[in-house]
């Protein structure tokens, strides 16, 4: 029995607040649950007012045994943002990739540089994806050849160095394999095709539906953005890729990631987003799943604070 809990980002009042309505007692110091265990679907860092709490309280869990967590993009921002190559120096993309994402958590650790090493550790002992049978677990995107990818090149106690390396460089396929899982697929719209969001900056691809086949879609049907609209007309053929869509039979896949302020929860009977973009309306969800081979509406449990 699984409870499956979106992106938290920091604001860990608004998970103690779901974690006690989910009925987990806080014991010793660390929540749990007498039948059920918490899941976190990654990216509990960076954006909210408590991340160094969020941390402690999600690590306490996962280390007790009353959690599990993955990875998400944040917690990789991190810990790129820190590696070094072989030559002990810092990668070029270090400071405008990665900072601007992670800043507000180094303000919280700038006192306590040696625990947030720790967490850091701690992140690359973290798997990528979960899989217990019934259902999966991800942050962004399964895929069935990246998750067999992954799972023949992940097979340490922690993700190794000179995979870190790989995944910053991002010039193979494996590690094209491992920024989809963890931040999905993005669609490459033509040159003479301009997509503004609300600040007026352009963009030239936007998330998409993963699970689905553009073809014969709209922009706006298989678009995931939560950032800016696209256009509700159909896209070009020739720019369409064909893509097997998951599985009707698979088992559910649940991930976060795409911040869906309006939208978030079941997308298909078997694909559902727990992420509810809680740093943007100070809503936090969770599913609870109890063994149902479908979805239901009524499973999902939400939360509110200030943001």
């Amino acid at each position: 029995m699984y409870d499956i809990i979106g992106d938290v980002h920091g604001y860990v009042d608004q998970l103690k607040s779901l974690l006690a309505k989910l009925g987990y007692q806080l014991i010793n110091g660390c929540y749990t649950h007498a039948t059920r265990k918490a899941v976190f679907v990654g990216d509990f860092i960076n954006r909210g007012p408590k991340i160094r709490e969020t941390i402690i309280l999600i690590r306490r869990m996962v280390e007790a045994g009353t959690a599990y967590a993955i990875l998400g993009n944040h917690e990789m921002y991190a810990i790129l943002y820190y590696l070094r190559d072989t030559e002990g120096k810092y990668y070029k993309k270090r400071i405008p990739k990665y900072q601007l994402q992670i800043n507000q958590t180094l303000d919280e650790f700038v006192t306590c540089k040696d625990e947030f090493k720790s967490h850091l550790k701690w992140f690359r002992t973290l798997p990528m994806f979960l899989d217990f049978g019934a259902i999966r677990i991800v942050h962004a995107c399964w895929q069935k050849d990246n998750i067999k990818e992954l799972k023949g090149a992940l097979n340490e106690p922690k993700i190794s160095k000179t995979i870190l390396r790989e995944i910053a460089l991002n010039e193979t396929s494996f590690a094209q394999c491992f920024w989809e899982t963890c931040k999905g697929i993005d669609f490459q719209v033509p040159k003479n095709l301009l997509i503004f969001d609300d600040d007026g900056r352009p963009h030239r691809s936007f998330r998409m539906k993963w699970w689905d086949n553009p073809e014969g879609k709209t922009f706006k049907e298989i678009s995931m953005e939560s950032r800016f609209e696209l256009p509700a007309y159909t896209i070009p053929p020739e720019i369409v890729k064909f893509r097997t869509p998951y599985p009707e039979n698979d088992p559910i896949v649940f991930f976060g990631h795409y911040s869906l302020v309006e939208g978030y929860g079941i997308l298909k009977d078997n694909v559902c987003c727990v992420d509810s973009g809680v740093s943007r309306n100070g809503k936090l969800l969770a599913y609870r799943w109890s063994g149902e081979l479908k979805l239901n509406q009524s499973n999902f449990v939400m939360v509110e604070g200030a943001v």
